[in-house]
């Protein structure tokens, strides 16, 4: 008789390992808090990596169609100091083994492969215990419940499903982003969006910066970064966003009027990322029946660009081995010995990126970084 499989979250890792079980005609069933695909905003682009992410949607048989998604040119990076002095200036490279997609085009894929009724929309965990009869007992805020086999937790930095593993819990990084934005045409922003370059411009100092990326269409979308207490962001009042977004930019006097313009001219919802992180090296003991993919397993910062690629791979190798291996605990096994030295160099990679583009030597310290890539 087949497993029953509880897949906790819609995201990229737990979409993908739904993907691979069906196209091998094994049924899981993914349980997701928001209330459809549209609830939100997917974020920005993502760089999908060639032995990662790409391999996954190998896996996937949805590698072709994610070729359709690719945005040729959008991977330029620019790096400036405060003053807009270019320091660093990488052209496109439409031959690039990283190419660029949209978050939410990625999503929508993955999302529209899958059989109908595999996502349960409006399913927010509520709790979740081991039965004495085997596996696991789950229930809903919405108030229905469910019995399942094998329970993965890709419901991502603050899993319920991970206290099953282990008691870690992300920590704050130091640093929070801010979202920012302008609409096409940049409103009274031509300059500073003829600044950024095609792709990518980064504006560094020690301690905080100015992150965006222009779009072909014009747009633009990024993020300001500050080295504070989370309590101190949390205290910016972004009822009134314009008077928000004015206190943030005085954190940038004396900086060039081209960079401080993507901050006080932002006409997006200005959203607080607070960038946290689970403890470099995590893992944990073999539990029956229930595992962890991406963010609930590795959280880290952006910067090394693994997230993504990492939760999708995540799921697309723990699938393999669910497929190969009738002995779950073996799969389960052999999927977390890959999983935790893997996270484990990405996740110390982007600990130390973060302190490479807001530590004490940035912005040189970034072109170094770029330099030696």
């Amino acid at each position: 008789m087949q497993r029953t499989i509880a897949i906790v979250g819609a995201g990229l890792g737990g979409l993908t390992l739904a993907r691979v079980l069906q196209a091998h005609g094994v049924a899981a069933t993914i349980y997701e808090a928001e209330a459809s695909a549209t609830t939100r905003t997917q974020g920005g682009l993502l760089d999908i990596h060639a032995e990662t992410g790409q391999v996954a949607l190998r896996a996937a048989g949805l590698y072709d169609e994610f070729l359709t998604l690719v945005r040729p040119g959008e991977d330029a990076k620019r790096v400036v100091d405060r003053h807009g002095t270019i320091l660093f200036d990488m052209p496109a490279d439409r031959g690039s083994a990283r190419p660029e997609v949209d978050r939410g085009e990625l999503r929508r894929l993955l999302i529209d492969s899958l059989a109908p009724g595999t996502i349960r929309w409006g399913h927010k965990l509520a709790s979740i215990r081991r039965r004495v009869a085997g596996g696991y007992h789950l229930t809903f805020a919405e108030g229905s419940a469910t019995n399942a086999d094998i329970v993965i937790g890709a419901d991502g930095a603050w899993s319920k499903v991970r206290p099953l593993l282990t008691p870690a819990q992300p920590r704050y990084s130091g640093t929070c982003f801010v979202e920012i934005a302008l609409a096409s045409g940049g409103r009274n922003c031509r300059a500073s969006v003829a600044a950024i370059g095609s792709g990518t411009l980064m504006a560094v100092a020690p301690g905080k910066g100015i992150i965006a990326h222009r779009y072909p269409d014009g747009r633009v979308f990024g993020y300001v970064a500050l080295n504070k207490p989370e309590q101190w962001m949390r205290s910016i009042d972004f009822g009134d966003p314009s008077a928000g977004l004015r206190q943030l930019a005085v954190e940038f006097d004396g900086w060039s009027s081209l960079l401080t313009a993507f901050v006080t001219e932002s006409d997006a919802p200005p959203w607080l990322r607070p960038i946290y992180a689970l403890p470099v090296g995590l893992t944990w003991d073999r539990v029956p029946g229930v595992t962890l993919v991406g963010d609930a397993a590795h959280l880290m910062s952006p910067f090394a660009g693994e997230g993504a690629n990492l939760a999708m791979y995540d799921g697309a190798d723990l699938a393999s081995k669910l497929i190969e291996q009738p002995d779950i605990e073996v799969a389960l096994t052999a999927y977390e010995e890959r999983l935790f030295p893997a996270s484990s160099d990405a996740a110390s990679r982007a600990a130390n990126n973060l302190e490479i583009f807001f530590g004490p030597e940035a912005p040189q310290s970034v072109v170094t970084l770029f330099d030696h890539s």
